[in-house]
């Protein structure tokens, strides 16, 4: 049944039309006293309305009349006249739940309800009117009343052809609350059910009206979706042929004339760890013993800056694009595969040139010394992951099991220190497919973090850490300009939340009384660790957090718990690892120039990027995961609340990670929801449904369109009778 809100019969009659005059009567009580704050029963006997509409009803126009600004709601249940405050410009993240924020410089965002927003998109500037109300989180509340600039105008979609003749094109992105009208002259050969790509001509209101510029194949096909996917988020698959033909020409550096300008490590044990479908290798570890106890590890990184030249076509889109692209099936690589799959590649038994962090340290993890700087390295086994960790348990004498079996030590003694300086460890699940010969998943598995792929994070983390802190530290007033990887302090307010929120597990953190709340959370994923509601905390938490994000002005990586941390390790796929190589070579140079202004301006640039591409890479997970569930519908599952909303809860299945959502409306009851709790709460059974509850659900249909999985909650009581018939058989 539906969820409605019942109100109180009524003691007088309604009538069409009946709210505009509700409305009108107390704005008139109000403009009397504009400043006062009044109750709502204060307002109903002043008014009188008490005796022609129930109090729920009077509360139901006050917040209408509260998001359109006409009304001003301030603290407990008290109200006053609202009215214009003064308008402000910005860029507006409209989020998924429909309604978006506009960012200020400041700090203080504005909320703008759905009804508020018109035909904003995310990332929009715009201008809006701020108006005397607020927010349940404080927020104040806007509206939009012009669009400044689009942040796009190019989209992705399926063309309906509707009764009326009309063709439209309903877009991908479930954000956006109108469809696109196409005029037949301009289909460019589309037809119905074909996923186009499109650019907006006219700006309505209503249906903005497009030109289809190309024809991305048949709705629903895989190849047409994934190729769809990365249009939307403005990735190109295909390089510039002047690109391309830039990247061909390019020859190899290592010449002998190059290798005597760097530190030769050609006759030192080197390897790879990677993927084990892997064609670009960013990173190798070599590794020598030492005297007694101590050892040379070399953290050896592909030298790209020593192919991508400043100010080349090359560099250029290579920048725009600011990193690879990872969807389920495919890679859009951030460079050429002239650079990415071989001149840079450090593919084995090949000479490599090679940027570099070497480090004298012991099983302890204690470094005694340290180097940076260019290097030449020559592979001597490329390793997957799982190789890798077979070699380290395998009970007989294999070659490198030595050198594993170690830095597999002295990476846990880093990671233990680690832990103990404030790192907190968010080891959540990463969901993998099994396709069969035409794309089709016909297994969805999670990848295993086995002690291989935590050995090449820890020496990873650690080469990024030393880097960082070696340039802070080349001079203390001013300090240098520098690339850092910086994460902010979480929101307070939400981490509150998070502490009322595993309460219900049995959990405590108590962050009022904690030094350090990466103590604090650090301490919960310990205790959470392995626990069947790890999974839907972590993601709760991971919430609470701040982004990580690019910038100049360093204020330390709160998650990792360093000072000073920077991107040094994968120039192959990441922009601002190539900027960190460029600075450190003009600083190993002594040329300490740099415009900082600009490199900010860059760093913005890739943040903005690395997001856009970790919600493509989402995104192809999740149509993948709505293919799956396809095949799935009628077939029962187990899984936890991962989310609760007014109109409905979410369920994580929990053998396929696949998410989909329950309707309130499909259970046999009015339900009450609490903002507060996250909780929907039944009337008459007094049910609760609140994040982390183990629930039994049916796959009742899926849309590819949507991306969206509808699930039907199979009730206690039902599942209790199943199991009886099933004990009696």
């Amino acid at each position: 049944m539906a969820k409605h809100n019942r109100n109180n019969k009524k003691k007088g009659t309604d009538f069409k039309g009946g709210d505009t005059i509700y409305k009108k009567i107390i704005l008139d009580f109000l403009s009397l006293f504009p400043q006062q704050l009044y109750t709502l029963k204060e307002i109903s006997d002043a008014t009188e309305l008490f005796q022609v509409i129930s109090q729920q009803k009077i509360r139901s126009i006050l917040k209408d009349l509260a998001e359109t600004g006409k009304v001003a709601f301030e603290g407990k249940n008290r109200y006053r006249l609202g009215g214009l405050l003064e308008e402000a410009t910005g860029r507006i993240e409209v989020t998924r739940q429909g309604y978006g924020f506009v960012i200020q410089e400041n700090g203080d965002d504005i909320f703008v309800p759905q009804r508020n927003l018109g035909s904003v998109l995310n990332g929009d500037t715009v201008r809006v009117r701020v108006l005397n109300s607020f927010s349940r989180e404080g927020k104040r509340m806007g509206e939009v009343i012009e669009v400044i600039s689009r942040s796009r105008n190019e989209f992705v979609g399926t063309l309906q052809l509707e009764r009326n003749g009309q063709f439209y094109v309903i877009p991908d992105d479930n954000n956006i609350q109108f469809d696109f009208l196409i005029k037949k002259s301009d289909l460019n050969g589309a037809i119905k059910g074909d996923k186009v790509y499109i650019q907006v001509k006219h700006w309505d209101k209503r249906n903005p009206e497009g030109i289809i510029l190309e024809v991305l194949g048949k709705a629903g096909e895989h190849n047409t979706e994934m190729h769809a996917i990365l249009m939307h988020y403005g990735f190109n698959p295909k390089f510039p042929r002047e690109v391309e033909e830039f990247a061909d020409n390019i020859k190899d550096g290592v010449t002998p004339e190059e290798v005597a300008k760097r530190w030769d490590f050609r006759e030192v044990t080197t390897f790879t760890i990677d993927p084990v479908d892997a064609k670009d290798f960013d990173d190798a570890i070599s590794f020598r013993k030492l005297e007694e106890g101590w050892y040379e590890i070399g953290v050896h990184i592909a030298d790209v800056s020593f192919y991508l030249k400043p100010g080349t076509v090359m560099d250029t889109e290579a920048f725009k694009r600011a990193t690879s692209v990872y969807l389920v099936d495919r890679t859009v690589p951030m460079l050429p595969e002239k650079l990415s799959n071989f001149l840079c590649s450090l593919r084995p038994n090949e000479d490599k040139l090679t940027y570099s962090g070497v480090f004298e340290l012991n099983e302890k993890g204690e470094i005694r010394k340290e180097w940076f700087g260019r290097t030449v390295i020559h592979s001597d086994h490329r390793f997957s992951y799982e190789s890798a960790q077979e070699t380290m348990d395998s009970e007989e004498e294999l070659p490198l099991q030595e050198e594993l079996r170690t830095l597999n030590k002295i990476a846990k003694n880093l990671r233990k220190a680690r832990m103990m300086t404030g790192s907190v460890d968010f080891d959540t699940d990463e969901v993998r497919f099994e396709l069969d010969e035409n794309d089709k998943p016909i297994r969805l598995y999670v990848k295993e973090r086995r002690d291989t792929h935590k050995l090449i994070e820890d020496f990873m983390l650690l080469a990024n850490k030393r880097v960082a802190t070696f340039v802070a530290k080349m001079f203390d007033n001013p300090p240098l300009t520098f690339v850092y990887r910086i994460h902010d302090l979480p929101d307070p307010e939400k981490l509150l939340n998070l502490q009322t929120f595993i309460l219900h597990f049995g959990y405590k953190m108590n962050i009022a009384e904690s030094k350090d709340p990466s103590d604090a959370l650090a301490k919960l994923m310990t205790a959470i660790d392995g626990k069947p509601e790890q999974n839907i905390i972590e993601r709760v938490a991971i919430r609470s957090m701040s982004k990580a994000v690019y910038s100049v002005k360093n204020i330390g990586h709160f998650g990792l718990g360093f000072d000073f941390y920077s991107h040094f390790t994968s120039p192959i796929r990441r922009y601002p690892d190539v900027m960190v190589h460029r600075l450190l070579t003009q600083y190993l140079d002594k040329n300490y120039g740099v415009n900082r202004q600009k490199l900010e301006v860059e760093c913005e640039h890739c943040s903005r990027m690395e997001k856009t591409a970790a919600e493509a890479e989402r995104t192809s997970i999740k149509f993948k995961q709505v293919e799956f569930m396809t095949e799935q519908i009628g077939k029962e599952f187990e899984g936890v609340i991962s989310g609760v909303k007014e109109n409905g809860f979410y369920v994580e299945m929990t053998d396929t990670l696949c998410e989909g959502m329950v309707p309130i409306w499909t259970i046999d009851e009015y339900f009450d929801y609490d903002a507060g709790t996250l909780t929907l709460t039944g009337r008459q059974s007094r049910k609760v449904f609140r994040m982390g509850d183990e629930v039994k659900v049916r796959v009742v249909r899926t849309n590819l369109q949507k991306r969206t999985i509808d699930l039907e909650w199979i009730s206690d009581t039902v599942v209790e009778k199943l199991h009886k018939k099933s004990n009696r058989r």
